[in-house]
């Protein structure tokens, strides 16, 4: 079996492969410090409430775009499950080629997440991340990625909204029934909700235009992403493990 580690700024996402299965999924908030003894004793527990034997692992594969809880992390899967992770970088075979003006800014879980789409959707695939930020990133029939957005994220734009404002109260971020609010809470969910929609539509429509791709598949990911996709039309696929489905992809393609 395989563990895969996705190293989020708001969580850690840790995904165990039986053969080409996701057996068992389980996570940790990123934000809470920890020492490494720490994150090995917790990985050993939700392991084993989660009926996986630690010794059953015969690999492990990381990806991080924090770097100091990683270093922590991974001597604690080398300590605690005797196990030497690939860490996701530079040097590593991921099947993409990273054409952008400056390849060391990109982050691992872009390229990750890119690995999974051109390997499982082919190119050109537009993958849209909804995590922390919200990414839009292209690959294209070459396995190129050569376009990348960055927005704010969903639950960023919404704790700026009810901590920069006095009245605003926190929500839970849904979609409403109609864009047509009528209340404070209803308002603030439409706003955000049906922006982000309206965003992912913008987005998509002029990058198809620019490009050229009439044809592009459009992948989308992260917690958040479901509401948005099931909401438009122009989002072809809703893929929540596609991380992790990179993770061992990658994992694969360097074994």
């Amino acid at each position: 079996m395989l563990l895969a580690v996705d190293v989020g700024n708001t969580n850690i996402t840790f995904g165990v492969f039986d053969g080409e299965e996701i057996r068992s999924q389980f996570r940790l908030n990123t934000q809470i410090p920890r020492t490494s003894d720490e994150y090995g004793i917790q990985i050993k527990e939700l392991l084993d409430l989660n009926e996986i034997n630690k010794d059953d692992l015969t690999g492990a594969v990381e990806a991080s775009v924090v770097p100091d809880v990683l270093q922590l992390l991974h001597k604690a899967v080398v300590r605690y499950l005797g196990l030497d992770p690939l860490v996701v970088g530079p040097g590593v075979k991921s099947g993409i080629q990273v054409k952008t003006a400056n390849p060391s800014e990109v982050g691992a879980d872009r390229i990750v997440d890119l690995a999974a789409a051109y390997t499982i959707y082919g190119g050109p695939t537009l993958v849209i991340d909804y995590g922390t930020a919200t990414t839009y990133d292209l690959v294209t029939a070459a396995g190129e990625f050569t376009v990348g957005l960055t927005a704010p994220g969903i639950g960023i734009s919404a704790k700026a909204l009810w901590e920069g404002t006095a009245k605003l109260p926190s929500i839970a971020i849904e979609k409403p029934d109609s864009i047509l609010a009528r209340n404070t809470i209803t308002s603030m969910q439409a706003g955000l909700v049906y922006g982000q929609i309206g965003q992912a539509e913008y987005i998509i429509t002029h990058i198809k235009e620019e490009m050229g791709f009439d044809e592009m598949k459009v992948v989308a990911t992260g917690g958040l992403g479901g509401i948005i996709s099931e909401s438009t039309r122009m989002i072809d696929v809703y893929d929540r493990e596609l991380t992790l489905k990179g993770l061992k992809i990658i994992y694969e393609k360097n074994k």
